[in-house]
């Protein structure tokens, strides 16, 4: 594993994750005080998630042409600027905003961060490979709960000592500490050069290219201009396409995507509306358990993640079947979650899920690194993350229309049956999914 390229990216996107969780609960509570209205609140998160589809869906442009370091770089820096900017208009204005500039600049910030995904997701198989790389994912995993845990605990404290604008003030640091980080990380497959000095990317599918080399640094980096040669100029909707034909053209890519998408079309359950309406309908709690059931979410999240990483060895040899007793047993506890009434085993019941929820995202998330190659990765996970978000959105809107219609205890157990089809999908599946892995080997460490 190339252990400081790999901890400058763990540090990025752990200190960016802090940063997007503070400004998104600060901006919310400024925007729900500033208007008085729910509906411009719900703004923020929408225009999020449909600036990161759009991203992801333009994202294969950027990953053809550009190193992995460098668009992590220029993401996490226009994130800072156009954040500087929201800031300073925040500041200015007082308490009469433009809200149609903050919400633009809300827009570019997400569209930017589309990027940042499926770019970490490409760029960890590259740092770490064979058991480093399951290894490699359970740190991500920990990280990202962690971060979860302590930013939705502590944000909203945040908010009520400090107020929106100095909290806001927070976030622009951690992000500036974000970038210091991003300008550490290497990719081992790019040379020793410095990516923003040559931000061009020189491997794609397999291939070297060199337009953007001079013939010294040819002759060092790969011998002599005869073995790199330079790849024809691709259209653009080819390019777009490429993500999309890989997928379609792998039978065990397509099995992982869908089971993805199906798993993923009941998730939205735990989004903090549905949470709260089940705290108050069926266990008859305040807005308290609301918290006190996310933090036992992501405290299991963190332990299941933490035992994963524990187990990395045993399970490195068994990814099915850990992504499917994983998966099942996250359905039936989410099914015994909706049934039962009593508060503490409420408790217990979300505590338990950690485990089995990081068995299956590590490993799918492991499956599907190691299924393309490295260098056509950043293509797949592009095409992927713009498949998540559309599903997300999805769910969003149908989750929402069976907690109207048809009770919370049903939209639960509607997850928890959409869960257990994605496992019966996986089993059907099984000979597609235990197809031969591809190696995604790393070169040799730093």
């Amino acid at each position: 594993m190339h252990k400081r390229s790999f901890t400058y990216l763990l540090g990025t996107q752990t200190m960016s994750n802090a940063a997007d969780i503070l400004y998104i609960m600060a901006l919310v509570s400024l925007v729900f005080h500033e208007t008085d209205s729910i509906f411009s609140s719900v703004l923020v998160p929408l225009l999020r998630m449909g600036a990161q589809m759009i991203s992801g869906f333009l994202a294969p442009l950027i990953l053809a042409r550009f190193q992995l370091p460098f668009i992590l770089f220029v993401s996490q820096f226009g994130q800072l600027a156009f954040f500087a900017l929201l800031l300073g208009h925040l500041w200015s204005a007082g308490t009469n905003p433009v809200w149609v500039l903050v919400f633009t600049l809300v827009a570019a910030m997400s569209f930017l961060d589309g990027w940042t995904t499926p770019a970490r997701n490409a760029l960890i198989p590259r740092l770490a490979s064979g058991e480093g790389l399951m290894r490699a994912n359970s740190l991500v995993s920990v990280s990202d709960q962690t971060v979860q845990l302590a930013g939705w605990g502590l944000s909203g404290v945040l908010v009520a000592m400090m107020g929106s604008e100095k909290t806001l003030l927070v976030a622009c640091g951690l992000y500036m500490v974000a970038l210091i980080f991003t300008s550490l990380i290497r990719d081992p497959l790019e040379g020793k050069a410095h990516y923003l000095l040559q931000p061009g990317t020189r491997v794609r599918s397999g291939d070297v290219l060199t337009s953007t080399l001079t013939a010294q640094h040819e002759d060092t980096l790969y011998g002599s201009e005869s073995e790199s040669p330079a790849l024809p100029p691709k259209r653009k909707k080819e390019i777009l396409r490429e993500g999309w034909s890989l997928i379609g053209a792998s039978r065990r890519l397509k099995a992982l995507i869908f089971m993805d998408m199906i798993d993923l079309l009941g998730g939205s359950v735990w989004v903090g509306a549905f949470t709260l309406a089940f705290a108050q309908q069926v266990l008859h709690k305040s807005e308290a358990w609301w918290g006190y059931i996310n933090a036992a979410y992501f405290a299991g999240a963190i332990g299941g993640g933490i035992i994963v990483l524990a187990c990395v060895k045993y399970l490195q040899r068994r990814l099915l079947p850990a992504m499917l007793a994983g998966m099942a047993c996250y359905g039936l506890l989410t099914a015994w979650y909706a049934l039962n009434t009593l508060p503490p085993l409420t408790l217990l019941i979300v505590l338990l899920m950690g485990l089995p929820t990081e068995m299956s995202v590590v490993s799918r998330r492991t499956m599907m690194q190691m299924s393309v190659s490295v260098h056509d990765l950043p293509k797949v996970l592009s095409a992927q993350a713009t498949l998540t978000s559309m599903t997300f959105c999805i769910s969003l809107l149908l989750m929402g229309w069976i907690a109207d219609h048809l009770g919370i205890v049903n939209l639960y157990l509607f997850s928890a049956l959409l869960t257990l089809v994605a496992v019966i999908y996986g089993i059907f599946s099984r000979r597609a999914l235990s197809m031969s892995l591809t190696a995604s080997v790393a070169p040799s460490s730093e």
